[in-house]
């Protein structure tokens, strides 16, 4: 097998970067990029290929566990659930405490499985509405919905977990439930800059708050809309629970067929796993695209490198988790990505450091969220465009949003390797 110098896995990376941003699909970006570092590093063509091939196929399992969790997430999206789940947690909470419910409905939205995307989108015209009505800029805003989901983010049964998973060899709930602590550290990052920002900027227009009230009449109940996710959720506790092993290969599916039950609409579930499939079909392509640049960076000098890099500034073995996680989440843009090329390129070495599988998936996943809001990835287009913000002013919330990221990250840092907490 060819060995890459860390020159030509480097070119790769940044010639994937650039096709991105110039707006090429990631996927062909990705492949491109893997390609031009193969042979920059030194590959012939066909030795190339076959790391690209290999890489790609490494991500087989996980890809099935993802179509599989379209149900689900179809269920969340087309049923109104998400809506009912945004809504509800608004209006209990009360004009008072308003942009905190904005952050605690992304939070819960994604984790119990919605994309990040669709949670902007259900939950960004609330988030407005309520910045006009407490006259709160809509920076602040638009950082309470987007600190609200990478929260959430790292707790969800999503592609990120499942890779995860799949990648460091243990259960996806350990990976839910070890991104609680840093979860939490989160929401109270969030709390604090969206405090910092709440008189910074454009203030939104000013218009009464209503949109909550009245769709909650043509939306599911918050029992019925919550049956889904929390059917999911019992399935795959049980494995810690009583020792019954339930792939999320069937629970995600289950959650989306009892939801649809639940609200009685299941004439509907095909409408929704069509959606879901829908929906999980760019993450496929996506993680297909990672998988040939993770072939030549696994196969390169650049991962010796980073652990070398670690090994010479003497800070303790498994800074390499957190780092690798923030390195890779910043080169893809992109959590999904991110924690799929760190967990399979860094995680063999970094569990042979004697750090648990749990430990390093928690500050992998957290170190993803540091950068994955760069501009060469969707979810910062999606965000700008829904929260109605110039691509300039878009800009000006990333170190807030990198900030929330780094939050998490050291939380996490701190529990799972400098304390060693691990379950």
């Amino acid at each position: 097998m060819a060995t890459i110098s860390t020159l030509g896995a480097a070119a790769g990376l940044v010639i994937a970067i650039i096709l991105i941003i110039l707006k090429v699909p990631p996927v062909y970006g990705m492949m491109l990029g893997a390609l031009a570092g193969g042979l920059i590093g030194g590959a012939g063509l066909s030795e190339t290929v076959g790391l690209m091939v290999s890489g790609g196929s490494g991500m087989a399992s996980g890809i099935l566990r993802i179509i599989a969790a379209g149900m689900l997430a179809g269920f969340l999206i087309e049923s109104g659930s998400a809506e009912t789940i945004a809504h509800t947690i608004v209006v209990k909470m009360g004009s008072r405490f308003a942009l905190l419910a904005i952050i605690l409905s992304a939070w819960v939205l994604q984790a119990v499985g919605t994309f990040g995307d669709v949670v902007v989108v259900i939950v960004a015209p609330i988030a407005l509405d309520i910045a006009a009505s407490t006259r709160y800029s809509r920076a602040a805003a638009t950082i309470a919905l987007i600190g609200g989901i990478h929260a959430g983010n790292i707790i969800s049964p999503n592609p990120n977990t499942i890779a995860l998973s799949e990648n460091l060899g243990i259960p996806m709930t350990s990976v839910v439930l070890g991104g609680m602590i840093p979860a939490l550290a989160g929401i109270a990052f969030t709390y604090i800059f969206m405090t910092v920002l709440k008189n910074k900027g454009e203030m939104v227009g000013s218009k009464p708050v209503n949109s909550a009230v009245i769709e909650m009449k043509q939306l599911p109940s918050i029992g019925r809309a919550l049956a889904g996710p929390f059917c999911t959720i019992i399935l795959l506790m049980l494995r810690p629970i009583c020792n019954i092993t339930m792939d999320p290969i069937v629970a995600l599916p289950i959650g989306g067929v009892i939801g649809a039950i639940a609200i009685r609409k299941p004439k509907e579930m095909l409408k929704y796993a069509n959606t879901g499939i829908q929906r999980m079909s760019g993450i496929v392509l996506l993680l297909l695209g990672t998988g040939t640049i993770s072939g030549i960076i696994s196969n390169s000098g650049l991962k010796d490198t980073l652990i070398n890099l670690v090994e010479v500034s003497g800070v303790p073995g498994y800074i390499l988790a957190p780092l690798s996680g923030i390195v890779m989440g910043g080169a893809t843009a992109s959590c999904v990505a991110g924690a799929t090329v760190a967990s399979q390129v860094f995680g063999p070495t970094i569990l042979s450091l004697e750090v648990t599988a749990v430990q390093a998936a928690v500050m992998i996943h957290a170190g993803c969220c540091v950068f994955d809001c760069l501009p060469h990835g969707s979810f910062f287009h999606i965000s700008a465009g829904t929260l109605q913000l110039s691509i300039k002013e878009r800009l000006k919330i990333i170190p807030y949003e990198s900030l929330i990221g780094l939050g998490m990250t050291v939380v996490a840092t701190f529990v799972y390797g400098v304390l060693g907490f691990t379950f």
